[in-house]
């Protein structure tokens, strides 16, 4: 069998914790920050873990990185 790909996307924007949660930046934080309040700014900052139902998406894009 051939093997599956790794969406690129998906690698770039996000990794896996030890317990196999996934990890990713908030939203919001790629560019346009002058228009962006500071309040906003400071509370996006870091890493979140994602829902169950988002992070089922992600590993359905990521075969191999479980």
């Amino acid at each position: 069998m051939p093997k599956m790909k790794t969406k690129a996307a998906a690698k770039k924007r996000f990794s896996f914790t030890a317990s196999g949660k996934v990890k990713a930046g908030p939203a919001g934080k790629r560019h346009g920050m002058i228009k962006r309040s500071t309040k906003f700014i400071r509370d996006v900052t870091g890493t979140m873990i994602l829902s169950d139902a988002d992070a089922k998406i992600v590993k359905k894009y990521m075969p191999y990185n479980r």
